[in-house]
């Protein structure tokens, strides 16, 4: 009777990951480019009661007995599902149609992704520069961050639906300044590791990062600027998934309650 206590109490452990992970969707429904998380559960080791055995009659049985002892989250998956593209007065501001992410260089020299592509300039002696919203700088195609002209008007900036970035010339025409935003894919992007800001991080799961403009056997995605990619999370679904864990997470409580009360009983027997 005590593996009912403890598959119980694994089951509430498990339950109180999902609410967590449904409250983290929940409160980022508008953040930009924040991609929906899902739990997914495992069953924990079983315990043999009766094996495959035979009867006092000698007939084989066709099935053991055996016990689960419970429940555990074996990973939360980053559902990568395309969000809604929103339109943005800033003239910095990227959407993604497709699997690409954008890249940004991090503090500590090293390359980060996202899919928030609410962009900006940042004016130094080099030019203008642009970064994230945290001013770290966005790469271009070769891994390097895009530098602007300092004496060239921001707004006057535009980028082609793959990427290039161009400037009118005299007579008004936009004409190329030789420079792309860089998209990568992963083979497996929910093994990215997930940092703040909607940023991820390369692992060993995720494989290493594919360039859309080097690797001709990728699907390119293309850049809509002026929009914003909207957070993919479906907030009826959560709601549902929601109530779901609840009534899931109060089943096991009454189990704990349930098989007290019937050890209490066990105890107060007489002989």
């Amino acid at each position: 009777m005590v593996r009912s206590l403890w598959s119980a109490a694994t089951g509430m452990l498990a339950q109180q990951t999902a609410v967590d992970t449904i409250s983290n969707n929940i409160a980022n429904v508008n953040t930009t480019g924040y991609k929906t998380s899902q739990n997914e559960f495992k069953s924990l080791l079983y315990q043999e009661l009766q094996t495959k055995t035979t009867t006092a009659n000698g007939d084989t049985k066709p099935i053991d007995s055996q016990v689960g002892l419970g429940v555990r989250s074996s990973s939360i998956t980053t559902i990568f599902r395309q969000g809604a593209f929103l339109e943005s007065s800033n003239n910095f501001a990227f959407a993604i149609q497709g699997d690409g992410l954008f890249a940004v260089k991090t503090p500590d020299g090293g390359t980060a992704y996202t899919r928030n592509g609410n962009f900006n300039v940042s004016i130094g002696n080099d030019g203008l520069t642009l970064t994230n919203a945290d001013g770290n700088p966005v790469l271009d195609t070769t891994g390097k961050p895009i530098v602007f002209d300092k004496n060239m008007t921001a707004s006057n900036i535009t980028v082609t639906s793959d990427g290039e970035f161009c400037y009118p010339d005299d007579k008004g025409n936009a004409k190329s300044l030789g420079m792309r935003i860089g998209v990568w894919q992963f083979n497996n992007p929910s093994g990215l590791e997930k940092k703040d800001s909607s940023l991820y991080l390369e692992t060993a799961a995720s494989g290493v990062p594919l360039n859309e403009s080097t690797s001709n056997n990728l699907k390119k995605s293309t850049i809509a600027q002026g929009y914003l990619e909207n957070s993919n999370v479906q907030l009826a679904d959560e709601m549902v998934n929601l109530i779901i864990a609840q009534r899931a997470y109060e089943a096991n409580s009454r189990a704990i309650t349930t098989t007290d009360t019937m050890m209490q009983q066990a105890n107060q027997l007489r002989s």
